[in-house]
């Protein structure tokens, strides 16, 4: 068995590595935080869908990608295991002129910067997509 020590870490760059493999789909070990991440890059169009497939401990999640993206994803990932950084309602940093996605985990659920800043909430970086 392999642990893991960054899971959101570990999904953002195997759906990088998919893009750039140019697969239609990317596999992702489940958890409730991954699922949460999965609805976020769904609702901001990173990926196309997702859905949960397997049985008992072997579930996974597949992510299906979109065809359609033009450029690759570029992937940073801000808070790590040994360094949190957290950042209070509306002063989020802008990714890439606003023309990324900002992952904040926040009190209402792992949301992207522009939701957390309407519902006036801070919360932990997690991640910059592009």
């Amino acid at each position: 068995m392999v642990v893991i020590a960054d899971p959101i870490g570990d999904m953002l760059i195997r759906i990088k590595n998919a893009y750039l493999a140019r697969r239609k789909e990317a596999l992702v070990p489940l958890s409730k935080e991954k699922e949460a991440v999965a609805k976020v890059l769904v609702a901001t169009k990173i990926i196309e869908k997702y859905a949960v497939s397997g049985e008992g401990v072997q579930k996974m999640l597949q992510l299906g990608l979109r065809t359609d993206r033009k450029s690759m994803l570029e992937v940073k990932r801000i808070s790590k295991p040994g360094r949190r950084i957290y950042v209070r309602a509306g002063k989020y940093p802008s990714v890439k002129g606003g023309k990324g996605t900002l992952l904040v985990s926040t009190s209402k659920g792992i949301l992207d910067s522009k939701e957390a800043q309407k519902l006036k909430i801070g919360g932990e970086l997690l991640a910059e997509l592009f």
